[in-house]
Protein backbone atom coordinates (compact mmCIF):
# COMPACT_ATOMS: atom_id res chain seq x y z
CA UNK A 1 0.00 0.00 0.00
CA UNK A 2 1.14 3.51 -0.91
CA UNK A 3 0.34 6.12 0.00
CA UNK A 4 -0.63 7.90 -3.54
CA UNK A 5 -2.64 5.12 -3.59
CA UNK A 6 -4.29 6.67 -0.77
CA UNK A 7 -4.50 9.93 -2.16
CA UNK A 8 -6.38 8.67 -5.23
CA UNK A 9 -8.99 6.60 -3.38
CA UNK A 10 -9.91 10.14 -1.29
CA UNK A 11 -10.11 11.50 -4.47
CA UNK A 12 -12.51 9.57 -6.24
CA UNK A 13 -14.44 9.82 -3.49
CA UNK A 14 -14.47 13.24 -2.82
CA UNK A 15 -15.01 13.94 -6.91
CA UNK A 16 -17.57 11.71 -7.17
CA UNK A 17 -15.78 9.68 -10.15
CA UNK A 18 -13.09 9.03 -11.85
CA UNK A 19 -13.22 11.82 -15.09
CA UNK A 20 -12.99 13.95 -12.70
CA UNK A 21 -10.53 12.46 -10.25
CA UNK A 22 -8.07 11.73 -13.28
CA UNK A 23 -8.44 15.49 -14.30
CA UNK A 24 -7.94 16.83 -10.73
CA UNK A 25 -4.49 14.62 -10.13
CA UNK A 26 -3.73 14.96 -13.57
CA UNK A 27 -3.58 11.30 -14.54
CA UNK A 28 -5.08 9.24 -17.20
CA UNK A 29 -8.70 7.53 -16.38
CA UNK A 30 -7.40 4.16 -17.02
CA UNK A 31 -4.19 4.39 -14.85
CA UNK A 32 -5.99 5.91 -11.65
CA UNK A 33 -8.17 2.73 -12.26
CA UNK A 34 -5.78 0.40 -12.08
CA UNK A 35 -3.94 1.75 -8.91
CA UNK A 36 -7.74 1.50 -6.86
CA UNK A 37 -7.72 -1.23 -8.49
CA UNK A 38 -4.35 -2.26 -7.04
CA UNK A 39 -5.15 -0.94 -3.75
CA UNK A 40 -8.29 -3.08 -3.46
CA UNK A 41 -6.72 -6.28 -4.40
CA UNK A 42 -3.97 -5.43 -1.71
CA UNK A 43 -6.56 -4.78 0.72
CA UNK A 44 -8.85 -7.65 -0.56
CA UNK A 45 -12.03 -5.48 -0.29
CA UNK A 46 -14.14 -3.63 -3.03
CA UNK A 47 -13.57 0.35 -1.95
CA UNK A 48 -15.61 1.62 -4.32
CA UNK A 49 -19.43 1.16 -5.77
CA UNK A 50 -18.98 1.76 -9.45
CA UNK A 51 -22.45 0.52 -10.21
CA UNK A 52 -23.97 3.84 -9.98
CA UNK A 53 -24.52 7.38 -12.23
CA UNK A 54 -21.53 8.05 -9.54
CA UNK A 55 -18.76 6.31 -7.88
CA UNK A 56 -19.27 5.94 -4.18
CA UNK A 57 -17.14 4.43 -1.35
CA UNK A 58 -18.42 0.58 -0.58
CA UNK A 59 -19.63 0.05 3.36
CA UNK A 60 -15.72 -1.36 3.45
CA UNK A 61 -14.81 2.33 1.63
CA UNK A 62 -16.51 4.67 3.99
CA UNK A 63 -15.01 2.85 7.05
CA UNK A 64 -11.46 3.06 5.51
CA UNK A 65 -11.97 6.87 4.29
CA UNK A 66 -11.12 8.30 7.78
CA UNK A 67 -8.14 6.28 8.05
CA UNK A 68 -6.64 6.82 4.53
CA UNK A 69 -7.17 11.07 5.58
CA UNK A 70 -5.35 10.56 8.77
CA UNK A 71 -2.74 9.03 6.91
CA UNK A 72 -2.61 11.45 4.29
CA UNK A 73 -2.98 14.12 6.95
CA UNK A 74 -0.39 12.57 8.98
CA UNK A 75 2.31 12.66 6.39
CA UNK A 76 1.72 16.29 5.04
CA UNK A 77 2.19 16.86 8.44
CA UNK A 78 5.99 15.51 8.41
CA UNK A 79 6.53 17.57 4.88
CA UNK A 80 5.64 20.66 6.93
CA UNK A 81 7.79 20.15 9.80
CA UNK A 82 10.33 19.50 7.58
CA UNK A 83 9.51 22.48 5.09
CA UNK A 84 9.37 24.76 9.00
CA UNK A 85 13.37 24.14 9.03
CA UNK A 86 14.04 25.24 5.28
CA UNK A 87 11.57 27.54 4.81
CA UNK A 88 10.01 26.28 2.09
CA UNK A 89 6.05 26.67 2.15
CA UNK A 90 4.03 24.17 -0.15
CA UNK A 91 0.50 22.59 -0.22
CA UNK A 92 -2.80 22.98 -1.93
CA UNK A 93 -5.25 26.05 -1.22
CA UNK A 94 -8.89 26.37 -2.66
CA UNK A 95 -10.22 29.17 -3.25
CA UNK A 96 -13.67 30.52 -3.77
CA UNK A 97 -14.58 33.57 -5.97
CA UNK A 98 -18.49 34.71 -6.52
CA UNK A 99 -18.50 35.83 -10.21
CA UNK A 100 -18.00 39.34 -10.68
CA UNK A 101 -17.02 40.02 -7.51
CA UNK A 102 -13.21 41.42 -7.42
CA UNK A 103 -14.56 44.05 -10.27
CA UNK A 104 -11.77 46.52 -9.97
CA UNK A 105 -11.48 46.52 -6.74
CA UNK A 106 -7.66 44.31 -7.04
CA UNK A 107 -6.61 41.95 -10.10
CA UNK A 108 -6.90 38.18 -8.04
CA UNK A 109 -5.20 37.59 -11.33
CA UNK A 110 -2.04 39.41 -10.52
CA UNK A 111 -2.50 38.97 -7.44
CA UNK A 112 -2.03 34.90 -7.22
CA UNK A 113 0.94 34.88 -9.86
CA UNK A 114 2.47 37.21 -7.34
CA UNK A 115 1.63 34.80 -4.53
CA UNK A 116 3.16 31.92 -7.00
CA UNK A 117 6.23 33.42 -7.80
CA UNK A 118 6.48 33.68 -4.22
CA UNK A 119 5.45 30.22 -3.15
CA UNK A 120 6.08 27.94 -6.23
CA UNK A 121 5.43 24.54 -4.77
CA UNK A 122 1.85 25.51 -3.40
CA UNK A 123 -1.02 24.65 -5.29
CA UNK A 124 -4.01 26.97 -5.53
CA UNK A 125 -7.21 25.68 -7.02
CA UNK A 126 -9.58 28.64 -7.86
CA UNK A 127 -13.21 28.20 -8.32
CA UNK A 128 -16.57 30.31 -8.90
CA UNK A 129 -20.20 29.81 -7.14
CA UNK A 130 -22.78 31.01 -5.73
CA UNK A 131 -22.32 32.79 -2.01
CA UNK A 132 -24.40 30.32 -0.30
CA UNK A 133 -22.51 27.45 -1.64
CA UNK A 134 -19.51 28.37 -1.22
CA UNK A 135 -20.10 29.67 2.24
CA UNK A 136 -21.20 26.12 3.19
CA UNK A 137 -18.19 24.61 1.26
CA UNK A 138 -15.64 27.38 3.62
CA UNK A 139 -17.65 25.99 7.07
CA UNK A 140 -17.35 22.55 5.94
CA UNK A 141 -13.32 22.70 5.85
CA UNK A 142 -13.88 22.23 1.35
CA UNK A 143 -12.60 25.89 0.41
CA UNK A 144 -9.83 27.52 3.12
CA UNK A 145 -10.60 30.91 1.36
CA UNK A 146 -13.77 32.55 -0.38
CA UNK A 147 -14.20 35.94 -1.87
CA UNK A 148 -18.06 35.98 -1.60
CA UNK A 149 -21.05 38.42 -1.35
CA UNK A 150 -23.19 38.93 0.93
CA UNK A 151 -26.55 41.01 2.74
CA UNK A 152 -25.39 40.49 5.87
CA UNK A 153 -23.32 43.09 8.22
CA UNK A 154 -22.06 39.93 10.78
CA UNK A 155 -20.63 36.66 9.83
CA UNK A 156 -22.24 33.62 10.63
CA UNK A 157 -21.33 31.43 13.39
CA UNK A 158 -17.47 29.91 11.96
CA UNK A 159 -16.96 32.13 9.97
CA UNK A 160 -15.11 35.71 9.66
CA UNK A 161 -15.25 38.47 7.33
CA UNK A 162 -13.32 41.59 5.93
CA UNK A 163 -15.32 43.53 3.56
CA UNK A 164 -13.54 44.05 0.49
CA UNK A 165 -17.19 46.44 -1.22
CA UNK A 166 -20.01 48.15 0.62
CA UNK A 167 -21.97 50.17 -2.04
CA UNK A 168 -25.49 50.88 -2.30
CA UNK A 169 -27.67 48.92 -4.61
CA UNK A 170 -28.99 50.97 -7.86
CA UNK A 171 -32.18 50.87 -10.37
CA UNK A 172 -30.79 50.75 -13.81
CA UNK A 173 -32.80 52.18 -15.95
CA UNK A 174 -32.93 52.62 -19.98
CA UNK A 175 -34.26 56.05 -21.26
CA UNK A 176 -37.51 56.15 -21.92
CA UNK A 177 -38.31 54.14 -18.88
CA UNK A 178 -42.34 54.99 -17.53
CA UNK A 179 -39.97 54.93 -14.07
CA UNK A 180 -38.07 58.41 -14.75
CA UNK A 181 -40.98 60.04 -15.35
CA UNK A 182 -41.97 59.41 -11.28
CA UNK A 183 -38.89 60.17 -9.63
CA UNK A 184 -37.02 63.71 -9.38
CA UNK A 185 -33.35 63.59 -8.43
CA UNK A 186 -30.99 60.57 -8.52
CA UNK A 187 -33.03 57.83 -5.99
CA UNK A 188 -35.86 56.07 -6.49
CA UNK A 189 -37.97 54.12 -4.18
CA UNK A 190 -38.30 50.60 -3.85
CA UNK A 191 -42.48 50.72 -4.37
CA UNK A 192 -41.49 52.55 -7.79
CA UNK A 193 -40.15 49.23 -8.41
CA UNK A 194 -43.36 47.06 -7.91
CA UNK A 195 -44.41 45.07 -10.81
CA UNK A 196 -41.76 45.94 -13.12
CA UNK A 197 -40.22 43.46 -15.06
CA UNK A 198 -36.51 43.49 -13.00
CA UNK A 199 -32.74 42.08 -13.94
CA UNK A 200 -30.88 40.69 -10.93
CA UNK A 201 -28.16 38.36 -9.73
CA UNK A 202 -29.65 34.61 -9.35
CA UNK A 203 -31.03 33.47 -5.95
CA UNK A 204 -27.84 32.66 -3.70
CA UNK A 205 -25.97 35.85 -4.33
CA UNK A 206 -25.71 38.40 -1.65
CA UNK A 207 -27.89 41.42 -4.25
CA UNK A 208 -30.07 38.88 -4.95
CA UNK A 209 -30.73 38.16 -1.36
CA UNK A 210 -30.79 42.10 -0.59
CA UNK A 211 -33.09 42.51 -3.17
CA UNK A 212 -35.60 40.28 -1.84
CA UNK A 213 -35.50 41.55 2.00
CA UNK A 214 -35.71 44.56 0.43
CA UNK A 215 -38.94 44.13 -1.30
CA UNK A 216 -40.49 41.94 1.86
CA UNK A 217 -39.40 44.86 3.95
CA UNK A 218 -41.76 47.43 1.29
CA UNK A 219 -44.30 44.89 1.27
CA UNK A 220 -43.83 43.01 -1.95
CA UNK A 221 -42.05 40.22 -3.69
CA UNK A 222 -39.83 41.38 -6.68
CA UNK A 223 -40.48 40.28 -10.46
CA UNK A 224 -37.05 39.14 -11.54
CA UNK A 225 -37.53 38.30 -15.25
CA UNK A 226 -33.58 38.23 -16.20
CA UNK A 227 -31.25 36.54 -14.43
CA UNK A 228 -27.44 36.83 -15.22
CA UNK A 229 -24.17 35.74 -12.63
CA UNK A 230 -22.38 38.90 -13.68
CA UNK A 231 -23.56 42.62 -13.20
CA UNK A 232 -22.07 43.70 -16.50
CA UNK A 233 -24.41 41.25 -18.42
CA UNK A 234 -27.48 42.45 -16.41
CA UNK A 235 -26.74 46.30 -17.42
CA UNK A 236 -26.51 45.08 -21.26
CA UNK A 237 -29.88 43.50 -21.04
CA UNK A 238 -31.84 46.49 -18.85
CA UNK A 239 -29.78 48.68 -21.93
CA UNK A 240 -31.95 47.33 -24.40
CA UNK A 241 -35.32 47.46 -22.61
CA UNK A 242 -35.94 44.62 -21.31
CA UNK A 243 -36.26 45.59 -17.53
CA UNK A 244 -34.54 47.50 -14.58
CA UNK A 245 -31.21 46.14 -13.67
CA UNK A 246 -30.80 46.08 -9.72
CA UNK A 247 -27.27 45.85 -9.36
CA UNK A 248 -24.19 47.55 -6.88
CA UNK A 249 -22.97 51.12 -7.65
CA UNK A 250 -20.38 51.58 -9.84
CA UNK A 251 -16.94 51.66 -7.31
CA UNK A 252 -16.32 55.01 -8.20
CA UNK A 253 -20.19 56.00 -8.43
CA UNK A 254 -20.43 56.06 -12.26
CA UNK A 255 -22.83 54.49 -14.27
CA UNK A 256 -22.22 50.85 -15.17
CA UNK A 257 -23.42 51.85 -18.40
CA UNK A 258 -23.43 54.62 -20.09
CA UNK A 259 -26.66 54.39 -21.78
CA UNK A 260 -28.77 53.64 -18.81
CA UNK A 261 -29.23 56.13 -16.24
CA UNK A 262 -28.64 54.92 -12.77
CA UNK A 263 -31.30 55.85 -9.70
CA UNK A 264 -29.89 54.90 -5.75
CA UNK A 265 -32.98 52.66 -4.75
CA UNK A 266 -34.32 53.87 -1.04
CA UNK A 267 -36.95 53.56 0.99
CA UNK A 268 -35.17 50.81 1.89
CA UNK A 269 -31.33 51.47 0.69
CA UNK A 270 -30.39 48.54 0.44
CA UNK A 271 -26.35 47.41 0.07
CA UNK A 272 -24.21 45.39 -1.91
CA UNK A 273 -21.08 43.78 -0.08
CA UNK A 274 -18.10 41.66 -1.16
CA UNK A 275 -16.13 40.08 1.97
CA UNK A 276 -13.20 37.91 1.78
CA UNK A 277 -14.28 35.19 4.04
CA UNK A 278 -12.49 32.64 6.05
CA UNK A 279 -12.82 29.80 8.75
CA UNK A 280 -12.85 31.78 12.35
CA UNK A 281 -10.47 29.44 13.77
CA UNK A 282 -8.28 30.71 10.54
CA UNK A 283 -6.74 28.41 7.64
CA UNK A 284 -5.96 24.73 8.33
CA UNK A 285 -2.75 24.58 5.86
CA UNK A 286 0.40 27.17 6.55
CA UNK A 287 -0.36 27.84 2.81
CA UNK A 288 -3.49 28.89 3.31
CA UNK A 289 -2.95 31.20 5.89
CA UNK A 290 -0.28 32.91 3.87
CA UNK A 291 -2.40 33.70 1.51
CA UNK A 292 -5.05 34.81 3.37
CA UNK A 293 -2.81 37.19 5.08
CA UNK A 294 -1.50 38.35 1.70
CA UNK A 295 -5.01 38.47 0.85
CA UNK A 296 -6.20 40.68 3.86
CA UNK A 297 -2.74 42.95 3.65
CA UNK A 298 -3.97 43.81 -0.38
CA UNK A 299 -7.75 44.30 -0.67
CA UNK A 300 -8.50 47.84 -0.41
CA UNK A 301 -10.97 48.81 2.69
CA UNK A 302 -14.07 50.08 1.28
CA UNK A 303 -14.48 53.83 1.78
CA UNK A 304 -16.99 54.81 4.53
CA UNK A 305 -20.76 55.25 3.01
Amino acid sequence: MELRQLRYFVCVVEEGGFTRAAARLHLTQPGLSAQIRQLEKELGQPLLDRTGRSVTPTEVGRVVLPYARAALAAAESVRQTVDAYTGLLRGRVTLGLVSGATGHAFDIAALLADFHDAHPAVEVALTEDATERMLAALLAGELDIAILGTAEEVPPPGAAFQTVIDVPLVAAVAPGDPVLDRVDGTSVPLAELRDRPLICLPRGTGVRTALERGCAQAGFRPRVAFEAAAPHVLSRLAARGLGIAVVPAGEDGSPLDGHLRTLRIVRPEMRARIVLAWQSGGPASPAARVLLDRLRDVVPKPPAS
